[in-house]
Parts: C-alpha cells; sequence; structure tokens
C-alpha cells in the first residue's frame, strides 16, 4: 500500500469534519480573484462560512467520508473542477448565494479570458486628445478617428462575442476606454443540504420571491374556498359573513321582514310612499305634508320649465283619485 503523507491525512480530516458539522456545503469557483482581495473575502466570510481550499484530490476524498454520514454529498463531486474551495456553513442556501453574490465586482479583462458577454463600443466622444492612441484603438478593430480637435468613435461595433477569448492587444486597451468585462468574485457552483443539491438557477431569485408565491397562492386558496363554500377553519368566518350579506339582500328584495331587515323594508316603503306623495296634488293628510316638508325635493325640471312631453304612442295612465291615493297613504300609518 502507497505510504500517504500525514499532512494530506490531517487536511482530509479537517475538511471532512468541517461538512460533517455544517448543514450546508457549497462548492464556489474561485477563478480570476487576486490573492489579497481573496483573503479579504475570507475574512469578512469568517463569522457567516468556514471556506475552505486545498487540492481537488483531498477535497473529493474528503467529500467521500463526509458522504457517509450526509448521503447524495458525493455527487458535490461533479462540481469540483478547477479553481474551487468548499464552504461549510449553517445558513440556509439562499442567503449563501446572496452572500457570495455580494463579493463579485468588475474587473478589468486578461489576455485568454473568455467574454462573459458581448464587449462593445459605443459610438460617441473619447477623453483622448489626438495622438498616437488613434492607432492603438484602430488596430484591435475599434472604429477610432480625429473628429474637431478630438478623439471619437464613429459607430457601435462589437469586438469580441460572448464566449470568444480576449487578446492581449485587445486587454490592454479595454481598460482606457473604462471598459471592465470581467466579473471576479466567489462564484456559488452548487449547494448541498438535507440530500438536496441546488444549482446557481435554483437560487438566483429575488429575496421576496417565494414568499410571494406562497401569499398570492394562499389568497387564491381563500378565494376559491369561499366561493365554492368550502368550509375550513380559515374560511367559516367569511363565509358566515357572505351568507348573511347575502340572506339580508334576499329578504330585502322579497320584502320579508325579520330583525336585520325591518329597518331596511320600512325605509325603503318611506322612501317610496314620499315619492307617490309628491305626485299628488292638494294631498289633504297633514302628516304627510309635515313629512314631506322636512324631505328634500327630489330633483327634477327647473322652475318655470316647460315639462317634456311624452310620445304619443304611449298608453295614458291610469287616473287615480285624489281620495283613494289619501286613503292608502292614510293606511300606511295606521
Amino acid at each position: 500500500m502507497a505510504h500517504v503523507a500525514a499532512w494530506k491525512k490531517q487536511v482530509v480530516g479537517e475538511i471532512t469534519d468541517a461538512m460533517k458539522k455544517h448543514a450546508v456545503v457549497a462548492v464556489v469557483d474561485l477563478h480570476g480573484i487576486p490573492s489579497a482581495q481573496l483573503q479579504l473575502m475570507r475574512q469578512g466570510m469568517r463569522p457567516k462560512a468556514k471556506i475552505i481550499m486545498s487540492r481537488n484530490t483531498l477535497m473529493d476524498l474528503a467529500i467521500d467520508e463526509a458522504s457517509k454520514d450526509k448521503p447524495g454529498l458525493e455527487k458535490m463531486k461533479d462540481y469540483m473542477g478547477g479553481q474551487v474551495a468548499i464552504v461549510a456553513t449553517d445558513a440556509n442556501p439562499f442567503r449563501l448565494f446572496k452572500e457570495m453574490e455580494s463579493t463579485k465586482s468588475k474587473a478589468p479583462a486578461k489576455p485568454g479570458d473568455v467574454a462573459p458577454e458581448d464587449i462593445e463600443v459605443k459610438a460617441g466622444d473619447t477623453p483622448f486628445k489626438p495622438g498616437p492612441i488613434v492607432g492603438e484603438l484602430q488596430k484591435v478593430g475599434i472604429p477610432a478617428g480625429i473628429e474637431g480637435g478630438k478623439i471619437v468613435i464613429k459607430k457601435d461595433k462589437v469586438l469580441v462575442k460572448k464566449g470568444e477569448t480576449i487578446s492581449a492587444e485587445l486587454a490592454a486597451v479595454l481598460p482606457k476606454l473604462e471598459i471592465m468585462p470581467m466579473t471576479v468574485g466567489m462564484d456559488l457552483r452548487a449547494v448541498f443540504e438535507d440530500g438536496v443539491i441546488y444549482k446557481k438557477d435554483v437560487l438566483d431569485i429575488p429575496a421576496d420571491y417565494y414568499s410571494g408565491m406562497l401569499a398570492l397562492a394562499s389568497n387564491q386558496a381563500m378565494s376559491l374556498a369561499v366561493t365554492t363554500a368550502f368550509p375550513t377553519p380559515e374560511t367559516v368566518g367569511p363565509l358566515f359573513a357572505k351568507a348573511q350579506r347575502e340572506a339580508l339582500a334576499l329578504s330585502v328584495t322579497a320584502a320579508f321582514p325579520t330583525k336585520g331587515s325591518i329597518n331596511i323594508l320600512l325605509a325603503k316603503a318611506e322612501a317610496n310612499m314620499l315619492a307617490l306623495a309628491t305626485r299628488i296634488p292638494d294631498l289633504g293628510d297633514e302628516r304627510v305634508k309635515q313629512r314631506l316638508s322636512t324631505t328634500p325635493a327630489p330633483s327634477g325640471p327647473a322652475p318655470g320649465s316647460k315639462p317634456a312631453e311624452q310620445p304619443k304612442e304611449e298608453k295614458k295612465e291610469e287616473k287615480v283619485s285624489e281620495e283613494d291615493a289619501a286613503a292608502g297613504l292614510g293606511a300606511l300609518f295606521g
């Protein structure tokens, strides 16, 4: 059996213990982060997470060991290629993703970097005065020229498409135009928690996305249950309130007197009575006259205006004698 250095066993043991101790294990990409900046990031994350960097082979061995207590963790080895680190933490995966995203910042491209997006220059003025810089810009394909005593870019142009390699010449020119196409920071590849692996695309959502979706689903479920009269502890109250409103509306429409509808029915009857009384000239009932005097007159044609003529085709209203109308009104008041 080949001899294994003691320090390697110790490193594997420390990484294994960290993964067993914490509920969440993540793999992060450290590519392109300068050493000094990486140290600052590790210090900033230390209160919330433990960032472990070592040889990929040793971290793979540690994952195998830790997976004996955490089944499914061994699948995290699929994300271990390149310059990576293991993060052990008790923060939930979504919060951890936000923390990792906060470490990112824009950075200039280096020769050989792959463009993450199309790198484009826009037409317009530049901060440069006429000089050799014009040749440098034109050499990398930027349509630069001199106009009005200053260097301008004559038209929009894509210099490098997404996925293409950035040349050394272009990498030297882009910072002069204040173009920083690269993003430097800890890039979360995958997170393991309770047997589930969350990829970056699942974690990259607004902070209130799921809480908003749950609230919307709750509101829609409540509305459906009330509409279909489905009783639950949450809907019993709204269902009783709805039934009471509908019963009251039905009793008023049908003129069926109840404790809840009697006042509404009396008010409706009085309003109808007063409306009828206003159409009877020389009404003899003093009680009705007194009630009319304290009630605002209904809106109608302006004083002195000629009432609109009824079409000749309409049937003439049946004439009611004053005595019959007065007798009917008196009956309302007993």
